[in-house]
Order: structure tokens, then C-alpha cells, then sequence
């Protein structure tokens, strides 16, 4: 979740005032990095899962405020939706059982949270996008509570200049329109944080871009929207539409959009800070007293607020973050391309395969950056959010070959190679591993198990579309709590 802020309007003197304080923080962020001011040497990883809520019927709960406080856990957060949590859990190193702590810890939370939530009639859900949702759930009334969340829409919408636009081409074909940025509160992702100093920073997120589309092929698990079979990741075409602040006219001249893969490999965290301030207007223009060269001059870590909270609205898919703890800043990657669930092992799955290709890929000494252009990665990014486990991915070396067979023959003898790297127990590595290579093996993902198991209810034509999709959140809801990998799961 992103900062607190206040309801208010923003004048042209709080816009201005806004821009100079943004470049003067990196100005500042410039000189840390030449000063070498970041902590280094203690690599940690995180993860952040957005959840749905759903009711006895398998519909939204609209209770995210009356969960959060059955729940009464720090570690839970709002959302965007009145329909969504968020867990953030507590980062870790990963050798020595770090895997297996990550797992028991977070199924520990879940399992208690969903049964504190479930006395006020809502009950957890890990999936990209809920498919219960329907056309009357996207209204700007349901946007929780936080001002944040009202002022955000605001400012996109005023920015935009007219209602939101979802035109996705699918399996099915949707179109329909929004008054607010509820439609983003669809999209409930995993994001993975891995914290990194500034020399190996360019390798990870190098890594990280060129990998995306592998991600999203093996990790599927968002085929519908608003009761449509779209794409397999719908929840990427729909994220990057949900908050575009841009006309037709503006995209026809080829203004950046907010959520943006990106134009370049790049060679310093610092060029992807620069981007953001030089291609994108503030939304939330709100500037705070701090000076932050006064604060670095007398040996303290400045928070650089305005630099940090420009970043937030702005929605690369693997963000750079920087952040400051206990008065120490650090950076690093935020890898926010998978979508949640289905399980916890799936979820520590699609990590230890995250963690460990780009770990091998940031120390090989011939970068795949360097043998792949910038405009591939991102075609695959996109080639993968819509055939899923079923695409087919161009790869230095090979050309274009279906992304099981990538995987398998290619990359998690890498991954395998990394997770050693860092540390990481034979038989975690092994385990979670396993879990891709069956999907690949298998042919089958969290998108694949969703649409199948909606056909093999629908397609015998005696219950209604909603009904079908009531009965597969059911079945599906019913397996997440096993903890069971999606690939094992029968349809039927």
C-alpha cells in the first residue's frame, strides 16, 4: 500500500513548488549514490500478496475495513477496493530455511486472518482477478476508505479528462467504462522485493525485464474479468489501462503511459528516477518541510518524501524503490508481474524461480541484455499475458519457442544455479523447482486450471455464466486452502 494522504485540492503554486522539490531530492539521490551512502552486502528479499475477499456465495465481500479490524494484525493493510487486503511480510535472507519460514509464516497468517475475517462474513481469496466480480462492483463507492485512494482517482481522472476506457480482445471480447480507478482494484498481484546496492542494482532489474514475460507465461492465473474469458493475465491489459491518465490524442503523439514496461536496459538505478521525473507529471503534488541536502549535509539519511511518493504513481513492472529503515537507505527491486495465488507453495514457487534466474542471470559474464534487444522482452512480456502457458517466446540463441520448453531446457538449470548462489537449502530448491517444472511438464498454470474448470461447468449448458464462475471460485477456494500446487489440482 502506498502512503497516507489527506483529501485537498492542489493549486498551480503547490504544482510548482512540487516539480522543485522533486528535482531537488534527486539531485540529492544523485550524490548519495556517488557518495556511496547505501547499505550493501546484505541481500533480503520480501513479499507483498494482495488478496480478495469473497462472500458465502462466492461474490465480493465489500468488508475490507470490518476484516482489517477482526483481523487486527500490522502485517494487513488496505487496498484500493473495498474488496481487497494486502499482507506484507516481514523481509528475510533466504539461505538457511529462508523459503520454509517465508512458507509457514504466511500460511500462518492467512489461516488465522481468514478466520477472524470469516466472523464478519468474508472469507480470504489469492487469484489475480476475482471472477465474480460484475460490471455494478466497479462503481467509485466501492474505492476503500482511505483519502488516498478518492484523491488518486481524482487526479487520474482530471489528468485523463474523460471516463476510463477497458477495451480488452481475448478468448471473448469486453468493453466498458469507469468514473474512477475502481477497476484497478480488480488487479491483486504478488510483488516480490529484492534489495540490492546500487552497482548490482542495473543487473537485477535488467534481469527482472528480461524475464517478465517468462513470469507471467509459467504464473498465469487472471483469464476473466467481469464474468469474460480474456486473457490469460487479463490483469496486465486491464492494470495498464485502469490508471492511463492519457486521451487519444495524447497517445497518438506517443506520451509514456503511467504503467509502463519501460524503453531501455539500463546502467544505473539513477536513469530510472530520472525517467520518472522528467516524463511524468506529479499527481499527488504534496511537499513536505524536509530539506534534503541540509539533512545529508549534517551526516543524517534524508526521506527524500516527494521522490518516493512521485515513484509510487508511477507503475513500472519492476519498480525501483528506495527506502530508508532504522536510518539506513537501501534499494531495491520490486517485482510486481505476477498476479497472486493460487497457493502459497504456487506463490513461493514463482519466488525461488524469480530469485534464483535472476541471481544467475545478474552474475553471468556475457548479460542477456546485451544478445536481446529491449523490445523483445517487452513483446514477451505482453505475448505472455495474453497465451499464458500456451506462449510461445523468443530467446537469444534459440528464437521463438514455446515458453515450457524455454523453461525446462534453459532456465531452471539457472534458477538452480542461482537459489545455490544464494544459499538457499537443496531440498527447498528442489521442492519449489519441482513445482515449475510440473507446470510446464503439465501444461497447466493457475489460468489454464480456472478456465478449464469453468468449461467443464458451463459448457454442459444448466446453470447460468455467474453460476459457473460461482462454482469454479468455490472449487478453487477449496484447493487454495490445501496448499496443494495448482498442477495437481483436478478440474473436476
Amino acid at each position: 500500500m502506498g502512503r497516507d494522504v489527506e483529501t485537498r485540492a492542489f493549486t498551480r503554486e503547490d504544482r510548482t513548488r512540487h516539480r522543485e522539490k522533486v528535482r531537488q531530492c534527486l539531485d540529492v539521490f544523485e550524490r548519495m549514490l556517488r557518495e556511496a551512502k547505501f547499505e550493501t552486502g546484505k541481500p533480503t528479499t520480501g513479499i507483498e500478496i494482495e488478496l480478495n475477499l469473497i462472500d458465502v456465495k462466492d461474490d465480493p465481500a465489500l468488508k475490507n475495513a470490518e476484516a482489517l479490524a477482526a483481523i487486527a494484525d500490522p502485517d494487513f493493510q488496505t487496498e484500493l477496493g473495498q474488496f481487497n487486503l494486502e499482507i506484507n511480510v516481514p523481509p528475510r535472507r533466504l539461505e538457511g530455511g529462508g523459503f520454509a519460514r517465508f512458507e509457514k509464516d504466511i500460511r500462518a497468517s492467512l489461516n488465522s486472518a481468514e478466520d477472524e475475517a470469516s466472523k464478519v462474513g468474508a472469507h480470504l481469496m489469492m487469484v489475480g482477478i476475482l471472477p465474480t466480480l460484475r460490471p455494478d462492483h466497479m462503481r467509485a463507492d466501492n474505492l476503500s476508505a482511505n483519502p488516498r485512494y478518492e484523491l488518486l482517482s481524482e487526479q487520474i481522472l482530471a489528468a485523463r479528462g474523460e471516463d476510463i476506457l477497458i477495451a480488452i480482445d481475448g478468448v471473448e471480447r469486453l468493453r466498458s467504462t469507469a468514473d474512477s480507478i475502481v477497476p484497478e482494484a480488480a488487479c491483486t498481484s504478488t510483488q516480490l522485493h529484492l534489495q540490492v546496492g546500487p552497482e548490482e542494482f542495473p543487473e537485477y532489474w535488467n534481469a527482472s525485464q528480461a524475464i517478465a514475460g517468462i513470469q507471467l507465461a509459467i504464473g498465469a492465473n487472471s483469464p476473466f474479468l467481469l464474468a469474460k474469458e480474456l486473457w490469460r493475465e487479463t490483469r496486465i491489459a486491464l492494470f495498464e489501462q485502469a490508471t492511463d491518465t492519457r486521451s487519444e490524442e495524447l497517445k497518438a503523439q506517443g506520451v509514456r503511459p503511467r504503467v509502463w514496461f519501460g524503453e531501455r536496459w539500463i546502467t544505473s538505478i539513477f536513469d530510472l528516477f530520472e525517467e520518472n521525473v522528467r516524463y511524468f507529471p506529479a499527481l499527488l503534488p504534496i511537499t513536505e518541510e524536509e530539506d534534503p541536502a541540509e539533512v545529508l549535509d549534517r551526516g543524517d539519511t534524508p526521506e527524500l518524501a516527494e521522490l518516493r511518493l512521485h515513484n509510487g504513481t508511477i507503475y513500472r513492472w519492476n519498480r525501483p524503490v528506495y527506502d530508508v529503515v532504522r536510518g539506513q537507505p537501501h534499494l531495491r527491486v520490486e517485482n510486481r508481474v505476477l498476479p497472486a495465488g493460487p497457493t502459497v507453495v504456487d506463490t513461493l514457487a514463482n519466488a525461488a524461480f524469480y530469485f534464483g534466474l535472476t541471481r544467475a542471470l545478474a552474475s553471468d559474464e556475457r548479460p542477456l541484455w546485451s544478445q536481446m534487444s529491449f523490445s523483445a522482452a517487452e513483446e514477451n512480456f505482453h505475448v505472455a499475458a495474453r497465451d499464458g502457458v500456451e506462449a510461445q517466446l523468443y530467446w537469444p540463441g534459440l528464437g521463438t519457442v514455446p515458453a515450457t520448453e524455454l523453461v525446462l531446457r534453459r532456465l531452471l538449470p539457472m534458477a538452480h544455479e542461482g537459489l545455490d548462489e544464494w544459499g538457499v537449502d537443496p531440498d527447498e530448491r528442489d521442492r519449489l523447482l519441482g513445482i515449475i517444472e510440473q507446470r510446464c511438464v503439465r501444461q497447466a498454470n493457475g489460468a489454464s486450471w480456472q478456465a478449464e474448470a469453468f468449461h467443464a461447468i458451463f459448457d454442459r449448458g444448466s446453470v447460468e455464466r455467474i453460476d459457473a464462475l460461482r462454482g469454479m471460485v468455490h472449487r478453487y477456494s477449496d484447493h487454495m486452502h490445501s496448499n496443494e500446487p495448482v498442477h495437481s489440482w483436478p478440474v473436476t
